[in-house]
C-alpha cells in the first residue's frame, strides 16, 4: 500500500507542476499584445470562455510567435458535419441544408438528382411522389429546362401595294440601290458601268495605268469577237472580269449571232444530209451512193424517196443556215448554248461494266466459291467537221486512246503486228454521220432535231453498223449543254442476205462528252 501510495503521490505533483507551468506562461503574455489582440477582436473574449482550455492555450502560443492564423466563425465546419456523435450536434442547422421538395416539378428534379447520383430506390420514391402530384410533370420539366425553338416569322412587307404613298422605308434596301430579282436585272443594271482601273497597290501612290479603260466600245466589241471566234469559252469567262464585260458578254447579240452562223461553233458546220460515204469520200451532188447503202433500208428511206421521185436537179442540197429567233430560242446566245449542235474539239466517250459469273468449280458445292468477272470497256466516238466519224470499241483506258483518235493513225495502223501506242486504231471503224430535223429540210415526220445518225464500217466487209443517238445534256442546270449522246437504237446490216438485225443495248451506256486540247479546234 505505502508503495501505490507513493506512486500516487509522486503523479499528483507532477500534475500540480503543469497547472503552475500553465498559469506561468498565461501571465507572461506581454500587455500590448493582449490589449491589440481584445481591441482588434472585442468579441474574442467571450469566445475563448466558450472555447476548451486546449484551444485556448494554443491560441496564445500562436500569439507568443507574432503569428495569428486567420478564423472564420461564422462558417459551419464541414469537417464537424462529416463527424458522428456530439461534435456533429453543433450545427444544428446543417442537417437541413437541402430544402425538401413540395410541388410536383421539384420531386421530378431531385428524382433526376437521385438518378443521377446511382440513387435509384429514392429516385424511384420521388418519381411516384411527382406524378401523383401532377400526371404531366414530365411535360412541366421539358418545358422548363428544354423550350422548344420559337417558329421564324415571316417578315411582313415593309412596303405594301395597298399602302398609301409615302417615304419608302429604307432599311429594307441595301446602300447600293433597289435589290435586283432577277439576273437579267442584274445585268441591265450594269449597262452604265465603265471599265475600272486597279487599286493602287499603295495608298496614296496614282493607280497602275488601265488602256483597255480608254478604248472605245466600238474597237472593245471587235476585240470580244475576235476572242470569242478564237475560243468560245475564254469569251464567257470575260464576263467575270468586271461589270462591263459581264454586260457586253450577255447581251452583245452580234458576237452570238456571228457564233451561231460560223463554222467554228454554230451550225453552219453541222450536217442534215449525208455529205461523205460510209469509207469517207464524199458524195457527188448530195446523192446516196448504191454501195454503202441498201435500197430497201427500213430506217433511214427519205433520202432515196427523195431521190427517186424528184428530177436530178431539184434533189435537195445541204441548206444554208437560216438562223430566226423564236420562241424557244429568243437569243443567239440562248440558241447556241441550247439547240443541239455536236462539238469537234473533243470526244465521246460510254463506259460499260457489268457483271458476269465465271466457271464454278464441280468439286465443290458452295455457291460462294463461284468467281464473278467485272467486265469494262469503252466506245469512243470522234465527229469531224467534214461529215466523217470514228468509232473504236476497245478495253484501253481513254487516257491511252484520245491522242490517237485521229485519222492519220486510222491509215497507219491497220498492220496487226505494230506495237507502237497508237496501234490500238487498227480497231477503228471509218464511218458518217448527220443531224436530224434540218433547218428548212426535214427528212420525214419522225426525223425529230436533236438526234445523231450514224453509220460505220462492220468488223467484215459484209456488215454495216447504223446507230441513233439523241442529243441531250447532264450535269448542273446552266452547266454544258449539248454534252450527252443517248442510245436510241444500234442495228447492223448484212449486204449478202440483205437483211437487218438488231443489238440489244442491255449494258451499254451514255456517252459523254470529254474536251482532248490536242483536238484544239477539229479541223
Amino acid at each position: 500500500m505505502d508503495e501505490n501510495n507513493a506512486d500516487l503521490e509522486i503523479f499528483r505533483k507532477q500534475w500540480q507542476e503543469e497547472v503552475t507551468a500553465r498559469s506561468t506562461a498565461k501571465a507572461q503574455i506581454p500587455a500590448s499584445i493582449r490589449s491589440h489582440s481584445s481591441h482588434e477582436r472585442p468579441d474574442k473574449s467571450k469566445a475563448k470562455a466558450a472555447l476548451p482550455p486546449s484551444t485556448v492555450s494554443s491560441e496564445e502560443a500562436e500569439l507568443v510567435d507574432g503569428i495569428r492564423t486567420q478564423a472564420y466563425h461564422d462558417l459551419d465546419d464541414k469537417d464537424d458535419l462529416r463527424r458522428l456523435g456530439v461534435e456533429g450536434s453543433k450545427h444544428p442547422q446543417s442537417s437541413q441544408t437541402s430544402k425538401e421538395p413540395q410541388s410536383a416539378l421539384e420531386h421530378y428534379e431531385k428524382a433526376i438528382e437521385r438518378e443521377d447520383q446511382g440513387n435509384l430506390g429514392d429516385s424511384l420514391d420521388l418519381y411516384r411522389k411527382a406524378y401523383r402530384l401532377d400526371a404531366s410533370v414530365d411535360r412541366i420539366y421539358r418545358n422548363k429546362h428544354f423550350p422548344p425553338s420559337k417558329p421564324k416569322i415571316k417578315p411582313t412587307d415593309p412596303n405594301p401595294p395597298h399602302a398609301l404613298v409615302t417615304v419608302p422605308n429604307t432599311a429594307h434596301h441595301s446602300l447600293d440601290g433597289p435589290s435586283t430579282s432577277t439576273i437579267h436585272d442584274l445585268i441591265v443594271s450594269f449597262s452604265n458601268t465603265t471599265v475600272l482601273a486597279a487599286a493602287p497597290p499603295i495608298e496614296g501612290t496614282p493607280p497602275p495605268p488601265c488602256h483597255i479603260a480608254r478604248v472605245p466600245s466600238e474597237i472593245l466589241i471587235e476585240i470580244l469577237l475576235r476572242t470569242a471566234i478564237a475560243d468560245v469559252a475564254s469569251f464567257a469567262r470575260l464576263s467575270i472580269v468586271c461589270k462591263r464585260f459581264a454586260f457586253l458578254v450577255a447581251t452583245e447579240d452580234r458576237i452570238w449571232e456571228r457564233l451561231c452562223q460560223g463554222r467554228e461553233y454554230g451550225f453552219a458546220a453541222m450536217h442534215y444530209i449525208w455529205k461523205t460515204s460510209i469509207a469517207g469520200k464524199p458524195l457527188t451532188d448530195n446523192l446516196l451512193e448504191t454501195s454503202d447503202r441498201p435500197p430497201d433500208d427500213p430506217l433511214d428511206i427519205s433520202t432515196l424517196r427523195l431521190t427517186h421521185s424528184l428530177p436530178f436537179s431539184t434533189v435537195p442540197v445541204q441548206p444554208s443556215p437560216i438562223l430566226s429567233l423564236s420562241a424557244a430560242y429568243p437569243s443567239y446566245r440562248q440558241m447556241l448554248r441550247t439547240r443541239p449542235r455536236l462539238r469537234f474539239n473533243g470526244c465521246y466517250i460510254s463506259t460499260v461494266n457489268y457483271h458476269r459469273p465465271g466457271a464454278s468449280n464441280t468439286s465443290t458445292i458452295s455457291t460462294y466459291t463461284c468467281p464473278v468477272h467485272i467486265v469494262t470497256y469503252y466506245r469512243y466516238l470522234r465527229f469531224f467537221r467534214d461529215g466523217t466519224c470514228l468509232s473504236l470499241l476497245t478495253t484501253t483506258e481513254p487516257a491511252d486512246v484520245v491522242h490517237h483518235l485521229t485519222k492519220e493513225n486510222l491509215q497507219a495502223h491497220h498492220n496487226k503486228e505494230s506495237m507502237l501506242p497508237s496501234a490500238i486504231m487498227r480497231h477503228a471503224l471509218k464511218g458518217r454521220w448527220r443531224l436530224s430535223g434540218s433547218l428548212g429540210y426535214q427528212h420525214d415526220d419522225m426525223d425529230k432535231e436533236g438526234d445523231v445518225h450514224i453509220e460505220t464500217e462492220g468488223v467484215d466487209a459484209k456488215y454495216m453498223y447504223k446507230m441513233q443517238l439523241s442529243l441531250r445534256s447532264a450535269g448542273r442546270a446552266g452547266g454544258t449543254r449539248n454534252n450527252k449522246l443517248a442510245w436510241k437504237g444500234f442495228w447492223f446490216y448484212n449486204r449478202l442476205t440483205d437483211d437487218w438485225a438488231t443489238f440489244t443495248l442491255r449494258n451499254d451506256r451514255a456517252f459523254f462528252w470529254s474536251r482532248v486540247k490536242s483536238y484544239a479546234m477539229g479541223w
